[in-house]
């Protein structure tokens, strides 16, 4: 990801759904205005999920997913409806396509109903408008009833520039002011970042929620200093006064705690990253569950993203090895990275999770839901770490909160 991109996680999600030929693709290409998915009358065109990223006002960065048909049949079909379900569990706004001239499937209505059940903000889009008289747009808005539609045509553009002010009519339901640490230091502050740079560090940049903390604090206006854990010492040194707040990586946790005064709050991204995402509460419960952990009990370790694992790699070696030498045995552990995640969670003891800065919010929820419905404590790397350090009390009174 470039410095200059909006992280994909940060986009509002806008999906099209809908049957097989009901115009999804073209919809999406007209609103783009390029040819992002291929447009073809054999139904099942689109067999993966489909990308784009754009702005679109007044929602701002936006990510467009073209899915494939709801009603797509055969083996492999019935994997790329399991593939849109996948789609749905991150969407923000969805878009259901429907052919005007043949008006509401059964599945259409499902997956409306479905929709509300999920209170995802939807809007029905007639497609291939062109095609139909008034008299029969006229059937179609009565059958929409209460449901926000507009209608559309990707031959003549009729209804696109509607169709995209309706999307922006979602912005006050989907746009979500939220701050990693502005709340928590006075603008003007001075800051410090302690970010390791190892053999699992990305060449050339900063993983991203250190570049997210620190745009923030540049934007907010605080003087950020940015060292790794070796230079930490003489970095607070050179201050004529105590930071704000340290921020440091989860895996220098216990090396900083050691350098920064007991005055100073001391946080880790990983930490900051859960209560940005909503979840750092319900992950202190998982913290607690470490210590319940019996020889045999199987772990879920799970990474958003999914990338080369290295001799360092920090969910596959250095999590594991830290909770061997905690527990005095190692558990069983297994693990998923990317959007693979167990739908049925009860065969574990605990599942600790990254720091999520490459999920949307509503799926690091669905996932922490997903914990709690079967009963599975959860809680992320950096409370994990804080908690094995015997550093969590000090990491969350950072952020305001305590273990009680």
């Amino acid at each position: 990801m470039s410095l200059q991109d909006t992280v994909s996680a940060e986009r509002v999600h806008v999906a099209f759904f809908g049957m097989c030929n009901a115009g999804k693709s073209s919809l999406m290409n007209a609103v783009t205005a390029q040819d992002v998915s291929i447009v073809s009358p054999v139904p099942g065109t689109t067999t993966d999920p489909v990308k784009k990223a754009m702005e679109l006002l007044p929602l701002g960065p936006v990510l467009l997913l073209d899915t494939p048909g709801l009603d797509d049949t055969g083996n492999l079909g019935a994997l790329r409806v399991d593939r849109s379900a996948k789609i749905l569990a991150v969407t923000d706004i969805a878009v259901l396509a429907v052919d005007a001239e043949k008006g509401f499937s059964g599945q259409d209505r499902a997956f409306l109903t479905e929709l509300k059940e999920r209170k995802i903000p939807g809007l029905v889009a007639f497609t291939k408008a062109d095609r139909i008289s008034d008299d029969v747009k006229e059937q179609r808005r009565r059958e929409a009833g209460e449901d926000k539609a507009v209608f559309t045509s990707a031959v003549s553009r009729e209804g696109i520039d509607a169709f995209k002010e309706a999307l922006g009519s979602f912005a006050p339901l989907v746009k979500k002011e939220k701050v990693i640490l502005a709340d928590l230091v006075a603008p003007g502050s001075t800051v410090i970042l302690v970010t390791p740079i190892d053999g699992s560090a990305p060449k050339g940049r900063l993983i991203l929620p250190q570049q997210m903390t620190l745009r923030e604090l540049l934007d907010y206006h605080c003087k950020a200093l940015v060292c790794q854990p070796e230079e930490l010492a003489e970095t607070l040194a050179l201050l004529k006064e105590p930071p704000a707040m340290v921020v440091t990586d989860s895996q220098a946790f216990a090396k900083v705690s050691r350098a920064v005064p007991e005055s100073v709050p001391l946080t880790s991204f990983s930490i900051l990253f859960a209560r940005y995402k909503g979840n750092l509460k319900n992950y202190l419960n998982g913290a607690k569950a470490l210590d319940g952990l019996k020889p045999g009990d199987r772990v879920l370790i799970a990474e958003g993203c999914t990338h080369h694992r290295q001799c360092e790699d920090i969910g596959t070696v250095k999590i594991p090895a830290m909770m061997e030498k905690h527990l005095d045995f190692r558990p069983e552990f297994s693990w998923v990275s990317g959007g693979d995640f167990p739908q049925d969670l009860k065969e574990y003891a605990l599942v600790v999770h990254c720091g999520g800065c490459m999920l949307t919010e509503q799926e690091i929820t669905r996932r922490a839901e997903a914990s709690q419905k079967d009963g599975v404590p959860m809680l992320n790397y950096g409370m994990a770490i804080a908690y094995m350090n015997g550093i969590l009390q000090r990491s969350l009174k950072a952020v305001g909160l305590t273990e009680e």
